[in-house]
């Protein structure tokens, strides 16, 4: 028999917004005691959803990633904020304690006993050493859902070792796919596993509130840079599983569709995704590369330098927006590559709601690249800049001071 999630308005501040705009996890308070990106990412993103997200950081410093950079925003040493922080802290409050002080401690057992999520990215068994280890924090509210994030697992051979993103992406196959040969492995040009183990994270924890309806109780999600990296090989992974293949670098062009991957126009570059034989009898006989032997993709992948180079010679003659016109004609996938303030000055990206406004407490209105999804009612309404450094020490104190007066 069903268990209703128990109403938790108490837990929201007054200032809070209407529930009609606040978003679908209005409801939940989220502990984010993470640092650097894959557990403030999955923190975000549970905030950009509405949730309470009170971020946990060290007096003095606080997230290591407040010292990432350049750039830096403000000259002044002592007010300046890392662009890289305000990437991965929106929709969130800080509070400084320090956990290895008894009076820290005995702050984050009031927090514990309030929360609904908690997200943590230590080393394996720092958490014990400061006295919440997963069993403490469930006696201190078996309600709660712990977000556990490693760099290799927490357990098995190699579960202690620290996780940084290019090493993960390396160890975890995505530079062997990755760049224009077998001698030039290459990295993706964000932290991709540490973002991906931030959305996987975030995922897990969504279905263990879900399974919370029934049990009444929380449990530990767990997922690691290396998780997410494995997790999204995809068709490159079943080629090695199922057909005994060990993939290469795929460079600029898919490895099992031809033609798609990016070309030379006269006077720049253009991508073009041939997604079907159907798609290539009109886009072929457009450009005059129609040859039998060609019209099958397997055939198309079999020849693929040949395929490759008939297309770069039959697109070096159109100056690229003229391109980008006719193969718009044709009704042939297609687009440039932009660069990021491109994307962000295009007005596409705008009215998909992916540049937000905030008012940061030292730097003023600011903008910042805004949630990827959206809801037709009931999402967020307005969001909360990145925090500085023990903003919301006091204002979170009150709040517990307030929950223990009412009993």
């Amino acid at each position: 028999m069903d268990r209703p999630e128990q109403p938790t308005e108490s837990k929201q501040t007054p200032a809070r917004e209407r529930p009609e705009h606040a978003g679908p996890l209005a409801d939940l308070v989220v502990l984010d005691l993470s640092r650097a990106l894959a557990g403030p990412h999955a923190a975000m993103m549970l905030g950009d959803q509405g949730a309470r997200v009170i971020k946990v950081e060290a007096p003095g410093h606080g997230d290591d990633t407040r010292g990432w950079g350049p750039p830096f925003v403000q000259p002044d040493q002592g007010a300046r904020e890392s662009t890289y922080f305000l990437s991965c802290n929106r929709n969130k409050e800080s509070i400084t304690l320090d956990l290895k002080d008894p009076a820290g401690a005995a702050v984050l057992t009031r927090l514990v006993r309030q929360a609904d999520v908690l997200v943590e990215n230590f080393r394996t068994k720092v958490l014990d050493r400061l006295g919440f280890s997963m069993a403490r924090l469930h006696e201190l509210n078996p309600r709660l859902v712990i977000l556990s994030i490693t760099g290799f697992g927490h357990d098995g051979p190699e579960g202690g070792r620290p996780g940084y993103d290019q090493i993960a992406q390396g160890e975890g196959g995505l530079m062997s796919l990755t760049g224009s040969s077998a001698d030039d492995p290459t990295k993706v040009g964000v932290p991709i596993a540490d973002l991906l183990a931030g959305m996987y994270g975030a995922y897990g924890v969504l279905a263990a509130l879900h399974e919370r309806r029934r049990t009444g109780r929380g449990q530990v999600v767990r997922t690691s840079l290396l998780a997410g990296m494995v997790g999204v090989h995809a068709f490159q992974g079943t080629r090695y599983t199922v057909a005994g293949e060990v993939p290469g670098v795929a460079g600029r062009h898919h490895p099992s569709i031809c033609p798609y991957g990016l070309f030379s126009a006269a006077d720049g570059m253009v991508q073009i995704a041939v997604g079907s034989d159907r798609l290539w009898q009109s886009f072929a006989a457009a450009f005059g590369i129609d040859r039998p032997e060609w019209a099958r993709n397997a055939d198309r992948v079999a020849d693929r330098d040949a395929v490759i180079a008939a297309v770069d010679a039959a697109f070096s003659g159109y100056p690229r927006e003229r391109l980008m016109t006719v193969l718009a004609e044709l009704g042939t996938p297609a687009g440039q590559v932009r660069s990021l303030d491109e994307v962000y000055e295009w007005e596409q990206t705008r009215s998909q709601g992916l540049l937000v406004e905030v008012e940061h407490p030292s730097l003023g209105p600011v903008s910042l690249p805004g949630p990827p999804i959206r809801y037709d009612t009931g999402g967020r309404g307005r969001h909360q800049a990145p925090p500085t450094l023990g903003q919301h020490t006091e204002a979170i104190l009150a709040w517990l001071d307030s929950l223990d007066a009412a009993g």
